[in-house]
């Protein structure tokens, strides 16, 4: 419990905006909900929400430590009350969850709350999967990662075991990741790969695509097929060999395809006649294919996950998509 006396600048609020800027890490649902269990007591009496607090009033709040700590990226996760995610698959070590475009996937400088990492963390917390002050140097963490803009699969490792082993698996490439993308145009041949060397300009973070090796490029390899062709645009999947920054984006474009609605590598001419926020790009299958042991993830070899719905190839391709 912990208590506080009202003094003149805290006078004439009302309780609830009060509790909010003392208790920035308690959900607003939360603090509405413990106003009402009598949790915050003004003067060893519950209180209406919107109650004017008064010099000398004395509040007692009945509510875990954990939601006076300063607000920070590690501790984010206490201000989701209701975890929002897709789960495709779980069990005792990992999550398979579809990411929405538009989510980051980790805290950056413009937003540390609303994250994919922060809801699974959350997720984590409420279930009891996850108690971070018995734990003290393990956190729930991605494996991989998807643009801000791009949507999809993302493996979460809900134990220390299955982050090193799954880590290891992607660096060792015995995973498949499948991803669906439209881009203008048709491309020939219709099947192929993409093989170049990318290299990253940080401060602008944007990749610039070289047909032979450069200082400081890396090799980036993605297979194709065409799916369907339709009004000047083509549905493809693509594999990813390697997994560089940007890589599908950026090596399409340089073919002379670039993907619809992509602002970064793309044609503004062309993707003004298209209404998209975001690049038409998901990571919508994931295959186990493990060639070594993967010891307490090993009921994984062999299993794929897939997204059922992805919005632009039912918009684009509708035929398709209904096969």
């Amino acid at each position: 419990m912990k208590e506080y006396l009202v003094g003149k600048n805290d006078a004439g609020q009302r309780l609830d905006r009060w509790l909010g800027k003392t208790v920035p890490l308690l959900p607003a649902p939360l603090a509405q909900k413990y106003i009402r269990l009598k949790r915050v007591k003004r003067n060893g009496k519950g209180a209406k929400r919107d109650v004017r607090l008064c010099v000398g009033d004395v509040l007692q709040l009945y509510i875990n430590d954990e939601f006076f700590e300063a607000p920070a990226p590690e501790n984010a996760f206490l201000s989701v009350f209701k975890p929002q995610l897709d789960i495709l698959y779980e069990d005792e070590h990992i999550l398979l969850v579809d990411k929405r475009p538009g989510l980051v996937v980790h805290p950056d400088e413009h937003e540390y709350v609303n994250t994919l990492i922060t809801h699974i963390q959350a997720y984590l917390y409420q279930k009891k999967e996850w108690d971070p002050r018995a734990e003290h140097a393990f956190t729930p963490a991605l494996c991989n990662r998807i643009d801000r803009n791009t949507g999809g699969i993302v493996i979460a490792a809900k134990t220390a075991e299955a982050l090193r082993i799954m880590n290891q698996k992607i660096k060792d490439r015995e995973l498949e990741k499948y991803y669906l993308c439209v881009v203008h145009g048709r491309m020939t041949p219709s099947n192929g790969r993409l093989e170049d060397f990318l290299s990253k300009d940080e401060a602008k973070n944007q990749v610039t695509v070289h047909r032979s090796p450069v200082p400081g490029g890396r090799t980036a390899v993605t297979l194709y097929r065409t799916l369907a062709v339709r009004n000047g645009l083509s549905l493809m999947e693509c594999e990813l060999i390697t997994g560089r920054t940007h890589q599908i984006r950026a090596q399409f474009a340089a073919a002379g395809h670039p993907l619809l609605g992509d602002g970064k590598y793309g044609k503004a001419r062309e993707n003004k006649k298209f209404d998209r926020k975001f690049q038409a790009l998901y990571s919508y299958k994931l295959t186990f294919s493990f060639s070594t042991d993967a010891g307490v993830l090993n009921h994984l070899n062999g299993r794929s996950w897939q997204v059922e719905h992805v919005d632009f190839a039912e918009e684009y391709f509708p035929e398709y998509t209904r096969k």
